[in-house]
């Protein structure tokens, strides 16, 4: 492993917007894909509500090449994503749908139809939402539609006609040959943009950025730059930049990091690199556990699933982070690698304190190993927030056990928010590791759970309601494993984890 030289570094943003070239040099590496847009550009459709990721009037579309000489699109809030992150793929936004006689796009037209704008400045990111749909092909389940516009905010038309307009307006066919040769055009000319072009190295006055293209480059880069802000799907760096106005220099992005992007699956674990999007992750993950997959799905918008990153929600540390306490009730590790050196560490253990990991400067997360669940070992989760749909979680309980002859073999019981880290609830556990699984034991659970937490009380909730929330998980987890035909939650698509 070597550090990249100026040799192999280069300073050029390189994509496409639409379908021309581009090629920017000595920008600020930290503006946002929409102020680009609107102030470099003069593409004004792309609209900032939140600035945060919230609204979705920034949606655009980015499309990548997927490896087998295709493209994948997906949606992503253009406010919270930086402009270097562009480099090697293709950005459309709504000015990019009108066709070359001035039509509308079918997308366009089905919101016209069904009445589905009135003040309109939400408009343009459903319309890239739908249009993201319509590059898939279309869909029509009312739940499936709902999902991925959930991340899209109208404060006035009311959502009725807009889902009617997803339904309207169709999709591509998945066999049209003239589309399917535009896609592989696109992927030929984005491979060819970055094809052996190495590292790209920003620098500018306002700070550097950096995105290497292998592992090996990037461990390089951090044990070089070992205090370096390590950018993922920015979904919460971005909100560093634009709410608390901070300079980070320098940047060291890993999107761009082929071998961090890999999902692999043996008889007994699925290893994800930190580099896997939520939304590359939830088929895996899912088959790990419905649960998982169920948790993924409510984590955020579409968005924001397909920029954040499984490892960014693990390497962050926060405390309310969906994915830990999951993966730590199923007894997950991560490999840390600084360097050439790697090790392995159980999820639990990463976590020392609020703000505090077991991870030095220059080392990074370079994977997650989910082990599938034993035989019997039955795993459930359970997030609680105000909202259904992109909600911070006020108190997640996630839980693995395993019944054997009306006695509890095993059990793990981990909660998020009710900590300063993703918590094993270790007394919960051995109040009910090897006894009866009754109500007495349920109870003597409960009790255990009081003695070893104290949550805090804030926005989101109080510490009494966080307390009596994580005492009914238990409650609902006997419930589902000792009377599994009471319903305990909805069915379908629009099912929650509640």
């Amino acid at each position: 492993m070597t550090q990249p030289t100026s040799q192999n570094m280069r300073p050029d943003i390189r994509f496409l917007f639409g379908d021309e070239e581009r090629s920017l040099s000595g920008i600020d590496p930290q503006m946002t894909v929409l102020d680009y847009l609107r102030l470099e550009e003069r593409k004004t459709g792309t609209k900032e509500g939140c600035a945060e990721g919230d609204c979705g009037a920034c949606t655009v579309v980015l499309g990548e090449p997927d490896g087998d000489g295709k493209m994948a699109y997906r949606t992503v809030n253009a406010c919270i994503q930086f402009v270097p992150t562009l480099d090697g793929k293709q950005l459309l936004t709504v000015e990019h749908l009108k066709s070359k006689v001035g039509s509308l796009h079918p997308v366009q037209q089905a919101m016209v139809e069904t009445h589905g704008s009135q003040c309109g400045f939400c408009t343009p990111g459903f319309v890239m939402s739908l249009y993201q749909m319509w590059l898939d092909g279309g869909e029509d389940d009312r739940g499936a539609i709902n999902d991925a516009l959930a991340g899209n905010l109208c404060r006035c038309t009311g959502y009725g006609p807009i889902i009617e307009a997803a339904r309207k307006a169709g999709g591509i066919a998945a066999g049209d040959a003239a589309e399917q040769k535009r896609r592989a055009d696109i992927a030929t000319r984005l491979t060819d943009l970055v094809k052996d072009a190495g590292t790209l190295a920003v620098e500018h006055a306002a700070g550097r950025y950096y995105a290497p293209r292998t592992s090996d480059e990037l461990a390089a880069l951090l044990v070089a730059h070992p205090d370096a802000t390590v950018l993922a799907g920015g979904t919460d760096v971005g909100l560093w930049v634009t709410k608390m106005l901070k300079r980070l220099d320098p940047i060291i992005y890993i999107g761009d990091v082929a071998d961090l992007k890999s999902v692999s699956e043996t008889d007994t674990a699925v290893v994800i690199g930190a580099g896997v999007t939520y939304s590359r992750a939830h088929d895996a993950l899912g088959r790990v556990a419905s649960d998982i997959g169920e948790l993924i799905r409510r984590i955020g918008s579409r968005q924001i699933r397909n920029a954040g990153t499984v490892g960014g929600n693990i390497a962050n540390g926060s405390p309310i982070g969906d994915t830990p306490p999951a993966l730590i009730a199923l007894g997950a590790k991560i490999v840390l690698r600084m360097g050439n050196v790697r090790r392995e560490v159980p999820l639990e253990d990463y976590f020392i304190s609020y703000g505090k990991q077991d991870r030095t400067p220059g080392e990074f997360v370079e994977s997650v190993i989910v082990p599938k669940p034993a035989k019997g070992l039955v795993f459930k989760a359970y997030k609680i927030s105000k909202r259904f749909d992109q909600d911070i979680t006020a108190v997640l309980g996630a839980f693995a056990i395993q019944i054997a002859d009306g006695k509890v073999a095993a059990f793990r019981a981990v909660y998020g928010g009710m900590a300063g880290t993703p918590m094993r609830a270790k007394k919960c556990e051995a109040a009910v590791i090897g006894k009866e699984w009754d109500e007495a034991t349920l109870g003597a659970a409960q009790r255990a759970l009081a003695d070893e937490f104290e949550p805090m009380t804030d926005m989101r909730a109080s510490k009494e309601y966080r307390m009596l929330v994580a005492q009914n998980l238990l409650t609902k987890l006997f419930i589902e494993t000792s009377a599994p035909d009471i319903a305990t939650r909805l069915v379908g698509k629009e099912a929650a984890l509640v």
